[in-house]
């Protein structure tokens, strides 16, 4: 347990100085920061103010998410709005039914924003500020007496971590689970989605709740800026290269294998998304990689007639898998065995090519026992079902 709350601590301090939790610590506001990046979209810093708030300690709430909070009164239509919020990667705020550890319910106010890396536009945390509602709430009832906002509120999704398994499914059966999840979620007769809420926050709450986030990020940016690893309240991109939501970037992030994707709908088919493992392997660094087509791997010894093999492929749409001389960043040669293959959307069209590579004689690469072959597969495979399931239900398809 010890050691997962270091990972999930240190997947917040890596981006900023080690000062940034001092900084945080001096703000009055009560506020948590989540990583979407990690399973679950876990909490990875909440402030004292929080906290005290709530009854937790610090250990009961890093790396657990926003679900411990919620209750039997907790409005599904609520907690569906901040889902479609982080599936759209936008901010929200909306009055919620909240519960502390001792059980007691509480309305709050909640604001949450998104947290931009510069370096690629990606979102990589949430932050969630919590203003108590002082104004005391009004009791909404239905038929025999029970609270119109109750009914569907024993979902298994939780606040902030639902959308990303949309999203990040590794496998079919997973998919067609969210699917039939979705569909049971349709189902629920929605008396509870119309109704007012019965709990308003005042303009006074709403402008101190705008005033902490903009304080929180105001900390972030700063402390980003230290390490070199800049971040922002607002999304910016390289120029030239296709952005892929973060919902798909979280999705792709949990394939460990070396890959990269490439957009063919862009000019020079340049790469948009490329692994952990890619960088290691090649020794490149991320702004090096994205937006340039893959012949920059390629040397004086790469064989020409290769190269023409997998532009052949391409142009057919069809996968393929070649032994090829690529180079690294410091010019030393590796033999790499490509596979690449077509990944298409929910509507069958081509909406990427996903190149996976092996350096032939490596003995590092954790393959569980399977063939280079079913390693190649299974990498190619968990890219399809992400772009497919994102297509599907978390946002535009490409054509």
């Amino acid at each position: 347990m010890e050691s997962e709350l270091g990972i999930i601590e240190q997947s917040f301090n890596s981006r900023y100085s080690l000062l940034v939790q001092e900084a945080l610590a001096e703000l009055p506001d009560c506020f948590t920061i989540t990583d979407p990046c990690i399973s679950g979209q876990p909490i990875v810093f909440a402030s004292k103010g929080f906290l005290k708030m709530m009854g937790y300690s610090k250990s009961e709430v890093i790396g657990k998410n926003g679900r411990i909070f919620q209750g039997p009164g907790t409005c599904r239509r609520s907690v569906m709005e901040i889902r479609e919020a982080i599936r759209e990667e936008r901010a929200i705020q909306i009055n919620l039914l909240n519960y502390r550890k001792d059980g007691t319910p509480f309305w709050m106010l909640f604001h949450m924003c998104p947290v931009f890396s510069k370096e690629d536009g990606r979102v990589i945390h949430f932050v969630g500020v919590q203003v108590p509602i002082s104004r005391k709430p009004r009791r909404s009832a239905g038929r025999n007496g029970v609270n119109l906002c109750e009914e569907g509120s024993r979902m298994e999704e939780s606040v902030y971590g639902s959308c990303r398994r949309e999203v990040c499914s590794d496998s079919l059966v997973e998919l067609g689970h969210l699917m039939s999840l979705d569909s049971a979620l349709d189902d629920v007769d929605s008396r509870g989605l119309d109704i007012e809420e019965p709990c308003e926050a005042s303009d006074l709450e709403k402008r101190r709740a705008a005033t902490a986030i903009n304080s929180i990020l105001s900390v972030l940016t700063h402390y980003s800026e230290l390490t070199g690893r800049l971040v922002c309240g607002k999304r910016c991109s390289i120029s030239g290269v296709g952005l892929l939501s973060s919902s798909l970037n979280i999705s792709l992030g949990r394939i460990k294998q070396s890959f990269v994707l490439t957009d063919p709908h862009l000019p020079d088919m340049p790469i948009v998304y490329a692994s952990d493992a890619f960088f290691k392997l090649t020794g490149y660094a991320r702004h090096e990689v994205l937006g340039r087509n893959c012949r920059f791997l390629s040397g004086v010894e790469t064989d020409s007639s290769t190269i023409y093999r997998i532009k052949e492929s391409i142009q057919n749409e069809k996968a393929c898998t070649v032994r090829i001389l690529n180079y690294r960043k410091d010019k030393s040669s590796f033999w790499n065995l490509l596979h690449i293959s077509p990944v298409r959307n929910a509507s069958g069209k081509i909406a990427y090519f996903v190149g996976v590579q092996m350096e032939e004689g490596c003995k590092n690469q954790d393959g569980h026992g399977l063939s280079l072959e079913m390693r190649q597969l299974s990498a190619v495979g968990a890219v399809k079902i992400a772009v497919r399931c994102l297509s599907m239900g978390a946002g535009p398809s490409k054509s």
